[in-house]
């Protein structure tokens, strides 16, 4: 699935995009005033291969979640359970995640791909609300600071269920697919995948995640730096690298980024795990870019190392660290609107409207 997946993602349509270029400067408005929502909407238009694109919607986020191994280095002072607590939290409708998507009518699915929890099998939901898929490849990774993370195996498997669950939702009539993540200490295997695939210092790709104290955070980049220098990860074998210093949700969202780049659907970066996953699914097809964007800048320093290195601009900057899909969530206004003036803004001959 991984390998066909890959072949199926194709570059931009140049002569799409062309035409959105074009139509941007018959449009009612002086050329280039709509700043990023420009180029955004051509690069909407190639991904189709139509101008105008399809509108965006419905959204769907999908929030992989999974357990680390690493927890055990104290790299985060919450408790691993919450992990599994959050998804019963998500499945009742009473995270931010689950306001933001009431507010952007988004449906929210959360994929168990590594909690070391055990989950009820008939969680309290509403039925008509988020919904729950088991997809468990192991109960958490391994320590990566002990040996690697998970094998090549486990880390193809979480790949192949993102891209099962993209296929999924885009069978279901999603328009666009929003990351979300959770996972408690999920920062610190994000970080080495940033060092790894961007090859920045430890130190500039470890944020506080939580909000960890001074001391937490030191022994948070020396564990990064030593699983780096334990395994070496090679940037030019993303599954090994998932495998060595990745998460289950990490491996997932990559996934879930190939799957949709290979149906030509948009998909809407979150935080600072999402865009770890989008390095690797960048390594695995550098074209699976063009499906991407950047909903926010995220607090944690290396997410703009790993945008840097992506070429991707993000829509809005709050200083946001929360994931969830929350930053994505709130983008997706602006990613709509970006389609929507192509569909609906008339032009200077359409218009009557004398251009300058």
């Amino acid at each position: 699935m991984l390998e066909s997946t890959v072949a199926a993602i194709r570059p931009l349509d140049e002569a799409a995009m062309a035409a959105a270029r074009d139509l941007q400067g018959r449009l009612t408005k002086p050329a280039g005033s709509l700043g990023a929502l420009e180029p955004l909407s051509v690069r909407l238009a190639g991904l189709a291969g139509t101008c105008p694109p399809p509108l965006p919607e419905p959204a769907a986020v999908a929030i992989f979640a999974g357990d680390h191994g690493v927890h055990a280095q104290g790299v985060t002072p919450w408790p691993q359970e919450v992990t599994a607590q959050m998804i019963g939290n998500f499945l009742a409708g009473g995270a931010v995640v689950n306001a933001f998507a009431r507010q952007a009518g988004a449906s929210v699915t959360v994929v168990d791909v590594g909690v070391a929890t055990p989950l009820p099998a008939d969680p309290a939901a509403d039925p008509a609300g988020p919904r729950l898929i088991a997809a468990n490849v192991r109960p958490g990774t391994r320590d990566l600071t002990v040996t690697a993370a998970l094998t090549r195996d486990e880390a193809r498997a979480a790949v192949e269920t993102g891209i099962r669950v993209a296929g999924e939702l885009v069978d279901a009539g999603a328009g666009i697919l929003l990351t979300g993540d959770m996972g408690i200490g999920n920062t610190t295997p994000a970080a080495a995948l940033i060092a790894a695939f961007t090859g920045v210092d430890p130190a500039a790709a470890t944020g506080r995640g939580t909000g960890v104290d001074d001391e937490t955070y030191a022994r948070k980049v020396g564990v990064v730096r030593a699983a780096l220098d334990r395994h070496a990860p090679d940037p030019a074998d993303p599954l090994g690298v998932l495998g060595t210093v990745g998460g289950l949700e990490h491996a997932a969202l990559a996934g879930l980024v190939l799957g949709a780049a290979a149906r030509r659907v948009p998909v809407l970066l979150d935080g600072v795990i999402a865009v770890s996953a989008a390095l690797a699914a960048a390594a695995f097809a550098p074209d699976a870019v063009g499906a991407m964007v950047a909903g926010h800048r995220s607090a944690e320093p290396g997410a703009t190392a790993a945008l840097r290195h992506l070429g991707l601009d993000p829509l809005i900057d709050l200083g946001l660290r929360l994931g969830e899909g929350t930053g994505a969530l709130l983008a997706l206004p602006v990613v709509i609107g970006a389609v929507r003036v192509l569909h609906e803004v008339a032009t200077f001959d359409s218009a009557g409207v004398a251009e300058k």
